[in-house]
């Protein structure tokens, strides 16, 4: 970019934002572009061997005084005779009605992976990869801004995602699709082997940041031979984004173009019969054609480029 030049608006459905490795709690931070039907909050820690009880809030604000209205308000106890969840709404100052769940599925000493996933009427909880508990909104989602994070809590990672645009009605868990975070420690250029090939109902992703002065990003598709079928490439010179086949020939994509520095991207390649499938930041944006037998020659994913990865996944 040059000096003074300002970013295209981007629709608040393809902003995300970066992971947070090892906040200190307590922890409060802003959602990019608030919360809605369709996102999904992730966060790893231990929960350590005297702890009391913590609490996760997806707040309307973060002032102090007045205290914000706390949508949904999620707090594991682990000191009673029996250890339970509570739900909860604040609104106004008052506490409403809570919501028990009993048989807590975190327990003291151990490792956990929590997911929140938000859906038109309601939020579901998932536990280590099963589901927990669901509770109904009181509060319009769309209010929500703040994370908040407090109580006896070690927490690694915390990941704000979107629900894989594959999955037929995207109002479950999605499936085949990975939450747990990694540091940011992958080198680039990134090469990744892929020893049978690609198979109808592969989902490839890879999450990242984009460097403050980029100049170029390209996901490329090796078969043996060292060929390359397929490429996705974004170019920053001109902010487009394109297809390049195996004889360079360029097909331009027709989105808002999200590679901006320093922001926040993910790519989900799905693989079917007859092509790939390309989302950015959970928005679906059309395939691109290639044989059932070249997906299957593939043997090696390459990523380069001004980015910092922080997960490729397939």
């Amino acid at each position: 970019m040059s000096p003074g030049e300002t970013l295209d608006p981007l629709p608040d459905t393809l902003i995300l934002q970066p992971p947070v490795f090892h906040p200190l709690v307590p922890y409060v931070t802003t959602i990019f572009g608030g919360l809605r039907a369709g996102k999904m909050v992730t966060l790893q820690g231990v929960v350590p061997l005297g702890a009391r009880r913590f609490q996760v809030d997806f707040q309307c604000g973060c002032s102090l005084h007045p205290r914000p209205d706390i949508a949904i308000h999620f707090n594991p106890r682990f000191h009673t005779t029996k250890p339970h969840v509570i739900c909860n709404t604040l609104h106004g100052g008052q506490w409403q009605a809570e919501a028990r769940w009993p048989r807590l599925a975190l327990q003291r000493g151990a490792s956990f992976l929590l997911l929140f996933l938000f859906g038109n009427e309601e939020m579901k909880v998932s536990v280590n990869g099963r589901h927990f508990l669901h509770y109904a909104y009181r509060l319009p989602l769309s209010r929500v801004d703040t994370l908040g994070i407090y109580g006896d809590i070690l927490v690694t990672a915390v990941g704000f995602l979107n629900i894989n645009p594959f999955v037929e009605g995207g109002s479950e868990y999605p499936v085949g699709h990975p939450f747990l975070l990694e540091s940011p420690r992958l080198e680039v250029p990134c090469s990744r082997a892929l020893p049978r090939g690609l198979w109808p109902g592969q989902v490839i992703i890879v999450r990242g940041l984009v460097l403050p002065e980029p100049k170029d990003f390209t996901l490329s598709l090796r078969d043996e031979a060292a060929h390359v079928p397929v490429m996705l490439r974004a170019s920053f010179a001109d902010r487009t984004l394109a297809w390049v086949s195996r004889w360079g020939q360029k097909k331009l994509i027709l989105a808002p173009f999200v590679f901006y520095p320093q922001r926040f991207f993910e790519v989900l390649l799905l693989c079917q019969e007859g092509g790939l499938k390309l989302a950015l930041n959970g928005q679906g944006l059309g395939a691109t054609s290639l044989g059932q037998q070249a997906l299957e020659q593939l043997r090696e994913l390459r990523i380069s480029g001004s980015v910092q990865l922080y997960c490729v996944h397939y």
